[in-house]
């Protein structure tokens, strides 16, 4: 049995926060691996103009994992599911050998409500909420909270999560990364054609943190 931490988004682009929230819940959870599930189209920001190529973004998310315990996968692709609760479930039915966790970001938790069955997907799933700078507050007191949270586990307990019968859910006390990847659009519009190197793209998406709106998943 393997303990994997699943990341889904678009990662348009992919960048160091992604990196960071992964290696930092992978020590705080005991994890093995992270997956990063790069999603062809989020159902929620259909029609957004500014999305690069599943390919481009795929590729920009390897060259981020690195070396690092970070799989990155084409499995809803693949798979041909657009919804996270359709594709947690094939996950489940394709490796039904490993144990799964939701990683969601506080900047998301506000908009979990909008996500196809959502409450399904609580019960597929433990969920691991990663803190993103400004929203504390406003994810502890998003919607879908007024029924998750009969189901929080205390963050000092994070490492026994495969112990959890899923619905269940922790804030982990992670150091936040201010990266946004939709300042880093703003910084530059085509990255996916004239790509920065990686670290300028780092310092350009913390710069601009302060002035945009953090990039949310929704699906």
């Amino acid at each position: 049995m393997a303990r994997i931490g699943l990341l889904g988004g678009s990662f348009n682009p992919a960048h160091y926060g992604h990196r960071h929230i992964s290696l930092a819940a992978m020590r705080a959870l005991g994890l093995d691996e992270v997956w990063w599930l790069v999603s062809p189209g989020n159902p929620l920001k259909e029609g957004a103009n500014d999305m690069a190529p599943i390919a481009a973004r795929l590729a920009a998310a390897r060259r981020m994992a690195g070396r690092a315990r970070i799989r990155v996968s084409d499995f809803e692709q693949r798979e041909g599911t657009r919804f996270t609760i359709d594709s947690v479930r094939r996950l489940k039915g394709r490796h039904p050998e490993h144990r799964y966790i939701w990683l969601l970001g506080s900047d998301t938790l506000p908009n979990f409500h909008k996500w196809r069955d959502w409450r399904g997907l609580a019960r597929e799933v433990p969920i691991a909420v990663i803190r993103r700078p400004g929203y504390d507050s406003t994810a502890r007191a998003a919607r879908a909270m007024g029924w998750l949270r009969r189901f929080v586990h205390p963050s000092g307990q994070s490492h026994r999560w495969t112990d959890w019968s899923a619905p269940a859910i922790t804030f982990l006390r992670l150091p936040p990364d201010p990266t946004s990847a939709t300042a880093i659009r703003a910084h530059n519009p085509n990255w996916h054609r004239r790509p920065l190197p990686l670290a300028r793209a780092q310092r350009s998406g913390m710069a601009l943190t302060a002035r945009r709106p953090l990039d949310r998943t929704s699906r």
